[in-house]
């Protein structure tokens, strides 16, 4: 054995700024050995994914992507092999001679159970597996209170976060200047091609990937930010960053990204979007500390609700996944999300409201549906979300506060620019009654060429009254107070 080091690549696919490549170059180096790169298709991940996933093809270009920045510093080239790593990362690694192998960490509980066994696989070989804090600013039990104590309401999180940070926590990696260690002998063997992992490689998205691609949203972004606290909660208006699903895969770095929301700490804006990156990171501790809490509700007094179960509440969450619930606004939300794999921040807590409060519908399939379909799916941050809106979460909503679908449709979609998107059978309404058609004079909806309700319709009537749904929750939810008070007394 050598003294060669193997970088495994996993949601950090970049190669500036890189916690684990800058240890891994570094160590060759210092060794004057060489540092091999790779990334896994890890198959028991992907037999679960759809074969149409636009995840593995943005993973695909970004692969690309890194492959060719390798190259350019140097490289052979990337390795890239679909498998399960419990078995590749150790037979790669004695193939190559390696000693070490370095990653970065995922805090997520079916990744640190894999990092475990493949630890324990190379440590029988006589190798070491090596892992570093890259996604996150703070992590763990990083960012505590003064007596020692895991945070488990945000705000106070966010004031500790903002008195530990220091100029070191946003220092980048640099990579460049250890480049000269990257292994430039024969280059590795073919990629497996999306084909031949079940994938329909035509299945893209929208958004651009790799490196090339986060840096162009960043820098458009970048002269929106200070506008983001007043456009954010608009899906018809361009206020986020989009750059979710970069954060997701790594293709930008996290550092990066709060360097330049500090940069912009004098507009109320930059203050907001720095706030969500907070977030980011508390919900990752919060997974770290409360592992579960992934699969449960994170307050064991909400485990005792009875949900909707049987015929009616499949058919009600069929409905509700396919955008066809009779209130527009949500319809178009789960439309964007099946069309895009995108779906705005504001309607994600709309839909997800209005599945667990109006349908009363189990938050975990909602989750469940998220995690398939949406493009930026962290486990983190969409378990945290659907927590909060079902009110079981740590730092949650009150149960009690229920969002109206009309409302909201109102103040944020005033227009109705979105839903005229995205439920464009309802284009010829008006903004006063695009919100609520079943609401609207038969007169005016003859005129528009639309009819509600039958199996000849245009759109469907609502499949819930909010008013009914609202008091059915208020009830439902009581007996998370009996819960509470029991275990109390």
């Amino acid at each position: 054995m050598n003294n060669n080091q193997l970088m495994w690549f996993r949601r950090d696919l970049r190669a500036v700024d890189n916690a684990a490549l800058y240890h891994a170059l570094k160590a060759a180096a210092v060794a004057g050995s060489r540092a091999h790169c790779v990334f896994v298709f890890d198959d028991t991940i992907l037999k679960h994914l759809p074969k149409q996933d636009r995840r593995i093809t943005f993973i695909w270009d970004s692969l690309l992507a890194l492959d060719t920045t390798l190259k350019a510093l140097g490289s052979a080239g990337l390795h890239v092999v679909h498998g399960n790593p419990l078995v590749l990362i150790p037979t790669l690694a004695q193939q190559l001679g390696v000693r070490q192998v370095h990653t970065n960490h995922d805090d997520e509980p079916q990744a640190q159970a894999r990092d475990a066994a493949v630890g324990q696989a190379l440590q029988a070989q006589g190798r070491a597996l090596a892992t570093y804090k890259d996604h996150v600013i703070f992590e763990r039990s990083e960012v505590m209170s003064q007596q020692g104590k895991r945070y488990s309401v945000f705000t106070p999180y966010k004031n500790m976060w903002l008195k530990t940070l220091t100029p070191f926590y946003t220092q980048a990696y640099a990579t460049e200047p250890y480049a000269h260690a990257l292994d430039d002998s024969a280059a590795p063997a073919p990629w497996p091609s999306l084909a031949s992992m079940g994938f329909d490689e035509h299945c893209r998205m929208l958004t651009p990937a790799g490196e090339t691609g986060a840096q162009q949203l960043l820098s458009d972004f970048l002269s929106r930010m200070g506008q983001y606290h007043a456009t954010r909660d608009f899906p018809a208006v361009k206020g986020p960053s989009y750059l979710s699903v970069h954060l997701r895969f790594g293709t930008v770095s996290i550092r990066q990204l709060v360097r330049e929301a500090l940069a912009q700490q004098h507009t109320e804006g930059g203050k907001v979007w720095l706030s969500e990156l907070i977030w980011r990171d508390f919900y990752h501790q919060i997974m770290h500390h409360h592992p579960q809490a992934m699969g449960a509700a994170f307050k064991p007094e909400y485990q005792a609700i009875e949900w909707e179960q049987g015929a009616k509440a499949d058919d009600r969450f069929a409905a509700w996944c396919e955008g066809r619930t009779g209130y527009p606004l949500v319809d178009a939300a789960q439309r964007q999300l099946n069309q895009t794999g995108y779906m705005h921040n504001r309607l994600r807590m709309v839909s997800a409201c209005f599945l667990i409060k109006d349908l009363g519908i189990d938050w975990r399939r909602g989750e469940a549906y998220f995690a398939t379909h949406l493009n930026d799916f962290d486990l983190a941050a969409n378990n945290g979300g659907w927590q909060w809106a079902a009110s079981s979460g740590c730092d949650a909503q009150p149960y009690f506060r229920i969002f109206n679908p009309i409302t909201q449709s109102e103040k944020f979609d005033a227009h109705g620019k979105f839903i005229r998107r995205y439920v464009p059978e309802l284009a010829a309404l008006s903004d006063k009654h695009i919100h609520a058609p079943w609401l609207t004079e038969p007169l005016v909806l003859k005129a528009a060429g639309i009819t509600l309700g039958a199996q000849t319709s245009t759109y469907p009537l609502p499949i819930i009254d909010h008013a009914q749904a609202r008091q059915a929750t208020l009830e439902r939810y009581a007996v998370v107070k009996k819960t509470a008070a029991s275990a109390v007394s």
